[in-house]
């Protein structure tokens, strides 16, 4: 029972901003040095090969996402289902879960790899990938594929043990990663002259690395949990594999629409030229950079709201929300003020071309709107996937990823004739969608697992 409690953090008990800034911390820190260590191939490669190098990594990165899809719609889903099930005490689920998790996901990845490698001309063609960065861009997506399974994996064991109230170890294990990375770019990038593919290697490399690390360390800790990892614990279970695909699937959609929406948005972009092929690498990791917070405490408030609603303790959900919000919005102010007073300095750390430099103030409004759309995504999303409703997040996955980010770019691309500023302010605009669905949510009480609202 000790070794249990070494394992599973129960956060339906002590105070609620303490308890949640411990548990956010390390996952902030470790999604920081995830978004460096893919900012950092963008600035190696832009610093040393050009901007059709960056506009094949942003190319590359892109369609990575999107491969990633159905690991980040699964993995949050199988972490809201083990939080649901420590909150209710419920080992067997637990154990059930994890083996479910790991064959079908990395069946999933490894199914991914070999179809995307069978298809890589055509997904490179429909892109509109420009000339000057295709060859690039084919190294980078072909790499990238092949270390696809690694991703999977890694976000599988860290599903688990932040679905049992774990962040420092994901932490820990991504950012040997990050280092391996970033130090592996230099040298293959700079020294030995791989130019894109050495950027790719270098990541596959440390994602590679991420995943075995963590998986050695659940192995080590198998008895901790109830999983001894014999092959018939990965024995797909049928009610635990019917809950995954209940709440997976949602959210898979909606990761799988949200970047399907952004593959749309830079194959459009790629109709004009290189030098908006590479600021449009420079958008989507500015993006990334302001998404760490959003990410960092959706995933630690997912966890919360689980761990409460199971436990069915409505006022410390409510707590858990506000702390949230009020946390997003004081980080959106503090990253909009920093790129309004110093967008150059900002915009010249991914390259020196004066080009792309030239034109990068098109970016400025579209990047502050979307620090605050991150801001209040988080809580939105902590709510409606701790909720573990279904039919919510496929709602917010049509209308946040597709009808919203589709409609609103073509609108003021195409329609108004605002081209590319016109597409990156629809997907900024259409960052708030979740907001209002989860406002709306809220307010209706649908996410009480009881409708007198008793809290026990």
């Amino acid at each position: 029972m000790n070794a249990r409690a070494t394992m599973v953090k129960d956060l339906t008990t002590g105070r609620v901003v303490p308890l949640l800034l411990r548990f956010a911390l390390p996952l902030f820190v470790s999604n920081a040095l995830q978004a460096v260590y893919n900012v950092v191939d963008m600035v190696v490669v832009g610093n040393y090969i050009g901007k059709a190098g960056m506009s094949a990594v942003s190319i590359g990165g892109d369609l990575l996402h999107l491969l990633t899809f159905v690991a980040m719609g699964f993995c949050s889903a199988g972490q809201v289902i083990i939080a649901r099930a420590v909150g209710e005490k419920r080992p067997d689920d637990i154990r059930k879960t994890i083996g479910t998790m790991f064959t079908f996901l990395l069946s999933v990845s490894a199914a991914i790899a070999v179809l995307c490698y069978v298809l890589r001309a055509s997904l490179l063609s429909w892109l509109n990938t420009p000339a000057a960065a295709y060859a690039f861009a084919m190294d980078y997506l072909v790499t990238c594929v092949c270390g696809l399974v690694f991703i999977y994996g890694y976000n599988i064991v860290s599903a688990i043990l932040r679905g049992m109230g774990d962040s420092k170890r994901p932490f820990l294990f991504i950012a040997v990663a990050a280092i391996l990375n970033m130090v592996l770019d230099v040298l293959f990038v700079k020294y030995c002259r791989m130019e894109v593919f050495g950027a790719a290697l270098a990541t596959v490399i440390g994602q590679g690395v991420s995943f075995l690390a963590s998986l050695v360390y659940l192995y080590r800790r198998r008895e901790s949990f109830g999983f001894d990892f014999k092959p018939v614990s990965f024995r797909i279970d049928g009610l635990a594999f019917r809950r995954l695909l209940a709440l997976g699937i949602p959210m898979a959609i909606q990761s799988a629409a949200v970047n399907l929406s952004k593959i749309v948005l830079m194959s459009w972009i790629n109709l004009f030229d290189v030098t908006y092929s590479a600021l449009a690498g420079i958008f989507n990791k500015l993006n990334t950079m302001c998404g760490v917070i959003s990410q960092s405490f959706t995933t630690a408030g997912s966890t919360m709201v689980g761990q409460n609603l199971g436990a069915r303790k409505y006022k410390r959900v409510n707590h858990t929300l506000l702390t949230i919000l009020l946390i997003g919005m004081g980080f959106s102010i503090l990253f909009s003020a920093a790129l309004f007073l110093w967008p150059q300095e900002v915009y010249g750390m991914f390259t020196p071309d004066t080009d792309v430099l030239g034109l990068a103030a098109v970016l400025t409004i579209p990047v502050i709107l979307n620090f605050f759309g991150a801001g209040t995504r988080s809580v939105a999303f902590s709510l409606i996937n701790g909720s573990g409703k279904a039919k919510l997040n496929l709602a917010v996955a049509i209308i946040d990823g597709m009808i919203s980010r589709i409609g609103l770019a073509a609108l003021f691309g195409f329609v108004l004739r605002w081209d590319c500023f016109g597409f990156w302010m629809g997907d900024a605009l259409a960052g708030f969608m979740p907001l209002i669905i989860g406002s709306v949510f809220y307010l209706s009480g649908g996410w009480r697992l009881d409708r007198n609202g008793t809290e026990e």
